[in-house]
């Protein structure tokens, strides 16, 4: 039986590359592994080409590798190309894959010369792009449009499970500016929650789907995090990249205004990790929030590169890596997400799922850091994002949503520069003393 191939909404990214660039440009989709990439890539292609050629440089011929080493002959290049693949390929109407290019970085430079002949077009994935050793040798492309592939969002998800009606629903609250009351808003929390055991990762979904079983699906969950894993080794042979991953549910649990290295390992330098992060940014299986020094729209502008949280690219696997080293039945995030018990000193994990909605939508996470005048008391507003010149603060809330003691000592603050005020939490939506207080499910449709 075939896989399923979920609606994505980056198709249509893929097809206005298509409409206005892709005689240019090369598509360059870039992600995590598992995200999704080759699959939509390929379902593309199928149905907006007349034919298309799919090289895996995961798992191609030797013939295949060997027709890279001269591509100055670019007739005989797709002559030979056509008979190995056994596929034709039509002038304009064709596209050519190039799966996990990250893996044969001859590939990847020939793109130039392909794109300037323009005879077919061209769609990259890979992942890992930048770890030093696959680009060293190369004259990396400039005929690349890069696009980012991000785990499946909440609405994504609900298109999977055949829900057509929650997100409109959803939408239709946000727009009105009115509270969900009480069952429609229980409904959605648990169907939200539901996204959150699972995650965003298209394997991960398609077995809850099919077996309908949360034991099977954090097993496939492990599986994905096992092969990050070993992505990491080939970015650092030390293991620390895989430490620093490992480490990212206890640094939130510890509820620290930044990463603490130590518990990755004690005594690494700050140095040595700042060397990995950009790798393990590249390979989207992290998303970083860097601590805002100057809380304006210029943020990346002031940030402090040196003090940042790290948060899971997925919730779904920052559940599973949560409670790696524990067997299924000791997470005790899934029963107490089922029977909407979450304690509050789990509320880390909505933390990482709001972080996973902002970067899906195009933000840059910040956060802010503030001392209390009067006491050693840290204040901390959890994200800031941008409106045209205003900045809007949110604070998540998994338990009592009623006092939030820094959003109010921060807007008083810098209250000259407030667009909205948030407090992302559980309950149903409400606005009250200049404050909208939005239940978790509606971040994603802001």
């Amino acid at each position: 039986m075939d896989k399923p191939v979920f609606k994505r909404k980056i198709y249509d990214e893929i097809y206005e590359w298509k409409e206005n660039r892709s005689d240019k440009y090369a598509l360059l989709i870039k992600g995590a592994r598992r995200v999704g990439k080759s699959t939509i890539a390929e379902e593309f292609a199928k149905k907006e080409f007349k034919s298309y050629i799919l090289i895996d440089f995961a798992h191609t011929s030797k013939a295949i590798i060997d027709l890279f080493d001269d591509t100055y002959d670019l007739d005989f290049f797709f002559l030979q190309l056509q008979q190995l693949m056994g596929i034709r390929l039509y002038e304009k109407e064709s596209v050519i894959i190039f799966d996990e290019v990250q893996l044969f970085p001859k590939a990847r430079q020939a793109i130039k010369y392909l794109v300037a002949d323009g005879r077919y077009k061209y769609i990259e994935t890979g992942s890992l792009l930048s770890i030093k050793k696959n680009t060293k040798d190369i004259l990396i492309p400039s005929e690349e449009h890069k696009i980012s592939m991000f785990p499946m969002d909440f609405e994504e998800f609900l298109w999977a499970i055949g829900d057509e009606v929650s997100a409109e629903t959803i939408r239709h609250l946000i727009k009105n500016k009115k509270p969900a009351g009480n069952a429609m808003h229980r409904n959605l929390m648990r169907i939200f929650r539901l996204y959150m055991l699972v995650g965003g990762m298209p394997q991960a979904i398609e077995t809850y789907i099919e077996k309908n079983n949360l034991q099977l699906v954090d097993e496939t969950k492990r599986e994905i995090v096992d092969l990050y894993e070993e992505d990491f080794v080939k970015i650092d042979g030390t293991g620390l990249a895989g430490d620093i991953y490992d480490a990212i549910p206890a640094n939130l649990s510890g509820n620290a205004s930044r990463y603490i290295l130590s518990s990755a390992r004690e005594g690494v330098r700050s140095e040595k990790v700042r060397e990995l992060i950009p790798d393990m940014l590249s390979s989207y299986t992290v998303n970083i929030a860097y601590h805002a020094n100057n809380p304006d729209v210029g943020m990346a502008l002031e940030k402090d590169a040196g003090r940042y949280k790290l948060f899971n690219s997925d919730v779904g696997l920052f559940i599973t890596l949560a409670f790696k080293d524990k067997k299924y039945t000791e997470n005790i995030i899934y029963n107490k997400l089922l029977s909407d018990k979450l304690d509050v000193n789990l509320g880390y994990v909505y933390e990482n799922v709001v972080a996973q909605m902002l970067i899906a939508k195009g933000n840059n996470l910040f956060y802010y850091t503030m001392e209390s005048k009067t006491s050693n008391h840290l204040y901390e507003i959890d994200f800031l994002t941008s409106v045209k010149d205003k900045i809007c603060p949110l604070e998540v809330k998994s338990g009592n949503y009623r006092t939030h003691k820094s959003l109010d000592v921060f807007c008083n603050k810098f209250s000259n520069r407030i667009c909205n005020k948030y407090v992302v939490h559980t309950k149903d939506y409400k606005w009250e003393n200049g404050i909208y207080y939005i239940p978790v499910y509606m971040v994603p449709f802001l």
